[in-house]
């Protein structure tokens, strides 16, 4: 019996890692960096159940690099016990020291660091932190602006200025410009 749950387990394993395969592929080529570091997460999660840690620290290498400079902590502390014994692997391999530590040191936090600044207060509200370039777009919205007009302003086509907004409102939960507006400045975004 028990080779038969191990059995289906690793069948299990197989079946996600190829779905996270093609979830990899179209969040990369929709450039949703905050879904590409959740699924390169899961992968390492996936090899690290298989024992694998080799395979389970490239994955996690990537997300790692993907997530320091946007300062990404609870999509790996979320994850638990499995993923605080891959990352004291990836920094024992050198991988992303500094970084590594700080989320390994999360782990240890009984309670959230105090957070001072409307950015990290913003930062902590959201799932994925909004860019530069999305903030910026949302202040001229605010400004009243057109989209042909943020366009021109910030000598960017139309397209890119749709795209930067729908990300803008996929990552406040909104679906409107008001929305977003009154959303970012509940968060002190702008």
């Amino acid at each position: 019996i028990a080779q038969y749950t191990s059995d289906q387990v690793e069948r299990a394993i197989h079946e996600a890692m190829g779905l996270l395969e093609r979830l990899l592929k179209a969040a990369e080529e929709g450039e949703r960096t905050g879904s590409v570091i959740e699924i390169l997460v899961l992968q390492a999660l996936a090899h690290g159940a298989q024992a694998n840690i080799p395979h389970a620290l490239d994955p996690l290498e990537r997300a790692l690099t993907l997530a320091e400079p946007e300062g990404y902590v609870r999509i790996f502390v979320d994850e638990g016990e499995p993923m605080r014994d891959l990352l004291r692997q990836a920094a024992a391999g050198g991988i992303a020291g500094a970084y590594t530590r700080r989320l390994l040191s999360a782990f240890d936090d009984e309670a959230a660091p105090p957070v001072s600044t409307p950015a990290q207060v913003a930062a902590a509200e959201l799932v994925e932190p909004l860019t530069a370039r999305e903030v910026e777009i949302l202040r001229l919205i605010a400004a009243g602006m057109r989209n042909q007009e943020i366009a021109d302003q910030l000598f960017i086509s139309l397209h890119t200025v749709k795209r930067h907004i729908a990300n803008a409102y996929g990552k406040l939960g909104v679906s409107h410009r008001t929305e977003a507006v009154a959303r970012a400045n509940e968060l002190n975004l702008l």
